[in-house]
């Protein structure tokens, strides 16, 4: 009955962890959102939810810690239980992103685009569908979906210089735009630093499921 407890435990402690991952998530795209409708509220809305993640980070921490004091996993468990945490401060760092890019958006207000968006929307549409592979392979302990996520990474590296060099370029046929270009490239840097931290969790995953840690981010 007691190992019994502990696997339900377990099991919702990847449920936080999933649920916390499907509000960064939603949290990037609002953001993204906002900033390409031009629209404040949305991206207030970001703003405004951020402290749902943080006190789910925290749960999810406080519950993990439990675990580890009250019962006594064994070396699968505990990696189960690190993988959590970790994954769960990798997460949060998503949300934080999407705040950053909500204040961009923000800053930016309703003027138009003063360079073109294309690189940067592939770049978050690429973070995306990482983020959206890295939970799915931690729910279900799948490597050969977490060892995609690297290559995607690459990808998104390669859009981002791509992108600030042509914000930059831009710069001096309109240098009264230099403030509206230097926010766009700063969202280029919060979704590159959003894939990275689906990355991180892809590691996670390896971690997990062969018990040692693999680098993918090199």
């Amino acid at each position: 009955m007691v190992r019994e407890q502990f696997q339900y435990d377990l099991k919702e402690l990847q449920e936080k962890t999933l649920e916390l991952g499907a509000l960064a998530k939603d949290a990037l795209r609002t953001a993204m959102e906002g900033l390409r409708s031009r629209n404040i509220d949305v991206a207030l809305r970001v703003i405004d939810n951020d402290y749902r993640m943080d006190h789910l980070e925290e749960e999810i921490n406080h519950f993990a810690l439990m675990l580890i004091t009250k019962q006594q996993p064994v070396a699968s468990d505990l990696r189960r239980i690190f993988a959590s945490i970790k994954m769960a401060s990798d997460l949060e760092r998503v949300a934080d992103h999407a705040v950053n890019i909500a204040k961009s958006a923000i800053r930016i207000g309703d003027k138009g685009a003063a360079v073109a968006l294309e690189d940067l929307n592939q770049m978050f549409q690429i973070a995306d569908e990482m983020l959206s592979l890295a939970m799915e392979a931690y729910q279900g302990e799948d490597v050969r979906i977490a060892r995609q996520i690297a290559e995607m990474d690459d990808t998104v590296d390669e859009l981002y210089g791509k992108a600030v060099r042509a914000f930059i370029s831009s710069i001096p046929e309109k240098p009264e735009d230099i403030n509206h270009v230097m926010q766009l490239s700063f969202v280029a840097r919060y979704i590159e630093r959003a894939a990275d931290h689906a990355t991180n969790i892809a590691e996670s995953v390896f971690y997990l499921v062969k018990g040692k840690h693999y680098f993918l981010n090199e």
